[in-house]
């Protein structure tokens, strides 16, 4: 899995989101190196997720680019994208797998549907997935019977299946206690120890996102406000970057015209 792409893997150049009258995303511009693991850091609401799903085009922007090593994935045909989707990994914040099927089914899904290999060869691929993410003797359970921890292994492990370029998780540690959490960050450590990947993490869990980045992006209101390595972003003097470090929190702004109308209509 190792690539030697030079330059940004993933370049994102004016990207402009509206739904419906709401900016989600404000002229966001970001480049992520081949083989470094970037961390897009922000609260609820910052646009983050979005702009993760906009690299694996599961939605389109309003305006704006995102390019893939050359390719601009944001005006390229959906059948000309599909060939780069197979570069692409993503594991899902719920993990999104099938229950109706066992572990092994899952994982091996992606290559069942977009190879031609033998069963033979993709339940031996499939069984080497399910041992890289711990899960090894696994195969035959059912969702179910998974923990939340295990789910998000075996999401990761279909992730892998077609040995990606590109990695994405979107809060990985959401929904987990303390100690899985540690246990998903140490394995994205391992992976990107093992395999020249690409990793873009999406999570608002700070003690996560210094353990695994090479570089940290932080997002505020759907744009990206400070860009640097953990030390660098440690030591940023933009006021939103330590508010969010600081665990500050907002003063909530009161409209005092709309706080009337709430009270005279509760009179009426």
């Amino acid at each position: 899995m190792a690539h030697d792409f030079e330059g940004p893997m993933i370049r994102v150049v004016d990207l402009v989101t509206y739904y419906g009258e709401r900016r989600i995303l404000n002229r966001v511009n970001l480049d992520i190196q081949a083989g470094e693991t970037m961390v897009i850091l922000g609260g609820s609401g910052t646009g983050k997720s979005t702009l993760i799903r906009h690299i694996i085009r599961l939605e389109l922007p309003t305006s704006g680019h995102i390019f893939i090593k050359t390719h601009d994935i944001c005006h390229m045909p959906e059948e000309r994208f599909d060939l780069l989707r197979h570069k692409i990994g993503m594991l899902f914040q719920s993990a999104a797998l099938f229950n109706s099927m066992t572990i092994e089914e899952n994982v091996s899904l992606p290559l069942c549907e977009l190879t031609q290999l033998e069963d033979s060869t993709i339940r031996i691929m499939t069984r080497i997935k399910l041992d890289l993410v711990g899960l090894n003797g696994f195969e035959n359970y059912m969702p179910a019977q998974l923990s939340g921890g295990m789910k998000k292994r075996a999401g990761l492990a279909r992730a892998l299946a077609m040995d990606p370029e590109i990695l994405l998780f979107d809060e990985p540690s959401a929904g987990l206690d303390p100690v899985t959490a540690a246990g998903i960050d140490a394995l994205i450590l391992k992976l990107k120890r093992a395999f020249r990947m690409t990793i873009v993490v999406v999570t608002h869990e700070m003690a996560s996102a210094f353990l695994i980045a090479d570089r940290i992006t932080v997002m505020d209101r759907g744009e990206v406000i400070a860009v640097g390595t953990p030390d660098e972003i440690k030591a940023s003097t933009h006021p939103k970057v330590q508010q969010f470090l600081n665990r500050t929190p907002e003063e909530e702004a009161i409209d005092a015209q709309a706080y009337l109308r709430t009270l005279t209509q509760s009179g009426e």
